[in-house]
C-alpha cells in the first residue's frame, strides 16, 4: 500500500495518481461521460471518490482495475464529496440543491436534504454527526444527522454565493469563503442540546475576487485560501495576518490540500497543473504536468495508518 496517495483530476476526464516527490504519474483512470469536479481519498487509503456530472464513482486506490468499484447517481453537477472517517458512509452535494448521504454497503441514497439552491460545498463536522453546506444564494446550513433535520442556518452575505467551507479538525472554527473574496470565520460552540452554534469571530478580506477553496490546516494553525486571482494565500488563525502568498499558477486555483503535518500544500489550477509547495519557503518544489485541460481537484492522504509512522513528502 502506498504511504502517500496523491491524485488530481479535472476537465480532461481523467484522474491521475502521482508519486509525490518525483512528480511521475504512475496511474491514469478515465472518467467517462464528464469532467471530475472533486476528489476525496478515504482515511484508510483504499478508496477514492470522484464526483462528476450526474454521478459519483468510487475507485480502488491500490489495484490496477480501471473500472469503478461502485457508482452512485446524483443528478446534475456534483460539487462536493467526502467519506465518514470509517468509510461506512459517504456524503455529497450538488447543483440540484441537495445534500445526500450514501451508505457504502447499499446502492441507493439513504438521506437527502434540500438546500433550495445549488450546493457548492459540504463538510463533515469532526464529530461525524453534522454536515455543513454552503450554497449559491449565500446560505450555510448545519444538518444534524441524529435529528435528521437542519439545526442551524446562517447567511453571512445575502445573495453572495458561499464557494467553500472548512471546519477545524478540533471542531473550534468554521470558515466560509465567498464569491466576493471574503472569508467569514466563526467559533463553533456546543449548545445545551448538543447542537452547534456559531459565534462571529472575524471577517477576512482574503482576495479581490472569488475564493474558490478555503482550508484550515490539520494543526489548526493556518487557513489557506485559493483564488481566481491565481494565488493561494496562507493566513495565521491567531490574529488572521497574512503569512505567505504562493505565486506560480497562471490561471485560477480551484483546490488545495495540506499534508498531514501542515508543512506542504498541493494545489490544482486551470493552467492544467498541480503544484507541491514547501510552506516554510513558499516555493513550489514540484509541478505535476500531464492533464490536457483545467485541473480542478486534488486529493492527498499522507497520514499514518494504525499509528505507524511513514515517510512523508520530504522524499
Amino acid at each position: 500500500m502506498s504511504s502517500v496517495v496523491l491524485a488530481t483530476a479535472g476537465y480532461d476526464h481523467t484522474i491521475r495518481f502521482w508519486e509525490a516527490t518525483s512528480g511521475i504519474c504512475y496511474r491514469t483512470l478515465q472518467y467517462a461521460d464528464s469532467q471530475v469536479n472533486k476528489l476525496e481519498i478515504s482515511a484508510d487509503k483504499t478508496q477514492i471518490a470522484a464526483a462528476g456530472n450526474g454521478q459519483i464513482r468510487i475507485f480502488d486506490v491500490n489495484s490496477n482495475d480501471t473500472q469503478p468499484v461502485s457508482t452512485y447517481d446524483h443528478p446534475g453537477n456534483v460539487t462536493a464529496v467526502g467519506f465518514q472517517k470509517d468509510s461506512k458512509w459517504m456524503y455529497s452535494g450538488g447543483e440540484d440543491g441537495t445534500v445526500r448521504v450514501w451508505d457504502l454497503r447499499a446502492p441507493d441514497c439513504q438521506r437527502m436534504y434540500e438546500s433550495r439552491a445549488a450546493v457548492n460545498s459540504v463538510m463533515l463536522h469532526p464529530n461525524q454527526g453534522e454536515l455543513l453546506s454552503g450554497d449559491q444564494t449565500g446560505h450555510i446550513r448545519v444538518w444534524d444527522l441524529t435529528a435528521n433535520a437542519c439545526s442551524c442556518e446562517l447567511v453571512p452575505e445575502v445573495g453572495t454565493a458561499v464557494r467553500s467551507l472548512t471546519v477545524a479538525l478540533d471542531g473550534s472554527l468554521v470558515v466560509a469563503a465567498n464569491n466576493n473574496g471574503i472569508c467569514y470565520v466563526w467559533r463553533m460552540l456546543r449548545g445545551a442540546s448538543h447542537s452547534t452554534h456559531f459565534e462571529p469571530l472575524h471577517k477576512l478580506r482574503a482576495h479581490p475576487t472569488y475564493v474558490l477553496k478555503c482550508l484550515i490546516s490539520p494543526d489548526c494553525q493556518q487557513l489557506a485560501t485559493a483564488s481566481a486571482d491565481r494565488t493561494v494565500k496562507l493566513w495565521s488563525l491567531d490574529g488572521f495576518s497574512l503569512e505567505r502568498t504562493l505565486v506560480g499558477h497562471t490561471r485560477w486555483v480551484w483546490d488545495c490540500v495540506f499534508s498531514v503535518d501542515a508543512a506542504y500544500l498541493v494545489t490544482a489550477s486551470s493552467d492544467a497543473t498541480a503544484k507541491l509547495w514547501d510552506l516554510a519557503s513558499g516555493e513550489a518544489i514540484r509541478t505535476y504536468t500531464g492533464h490536457h485541460k483545467a485541473c480542478v481537484a486534488c486529493a492527498l492522504n499522507d497520514s499514518a495508518i494504525d499509528g505507524r509512522d511513514i515517510d512523508g513528502l520530504e522524499g
